[in-house]
């Protein structure tokens, strides 16, 4: 299940849905939150490409159930105007074990970081600024490559 939306999120159901999945024995989950960069960052906002963006995270859920023997996978990720301390995205994954769960979030969120289609503009202290791509997001994400 993959979501892109502007409205907040509460991780708990989040998981709550991945309990329910069918032979489950293990759920891995990673919950990104807004940083506040030492307190100069006074929000951020993420922009997208609605349908690709979307299209981006099914090829990457496709890749890790491909993978990976899973039971259930969830992605949510939020877009637009987000304050620090907020909670960003949710990567969890239900599997029969442990290691299955932990290697498909994390591949997960690897690839989202480079693969999907979003774009951060920060406003702090010193006005705003879009945000490159940052190259040990490259190569953690190049790890998982065939």
């Amino acid at each position: 299940m993959i979501r892109v939306q502007s409205d907040a999120f509460d991780p708990g159901e989040e998981i709550s849905h991945l309990a329910r999945a069918g032979d489950t024995g293990a759920i891995a989950t990673f919950v990104g939150l807004v940083r506040d960069e030492g307190g100069t960052l006074f929000a951020l906002t993420l922009e997208h490409y609605p349908g690709m963006t979307e299209r981006a995270l099914s090829v990457l859920e496709a890749e890790a159930r491909g993978r990976w023997s899973l039971s259930d996978v969830r992605i949510v990720h939020r877009v637009g105007r987000m304050m620090p301390g907020e909670i960003i995205v949710f990567v969890g994954v239900a599997a029969r074990h442990r290691v299955e769960a932990f290697a498909a979030c994390e591949f997960l969120i690897d690839r989202l970081k480079t693969d999907a289609p979003f774009w951060k503009f920060e406003e702090g202290n010193e006005g705003g600024r879009w945000v490159d791509a940052h190259q040990t997001d490259d190569a953690r994400a190049d790890r998982w490559r065939r």
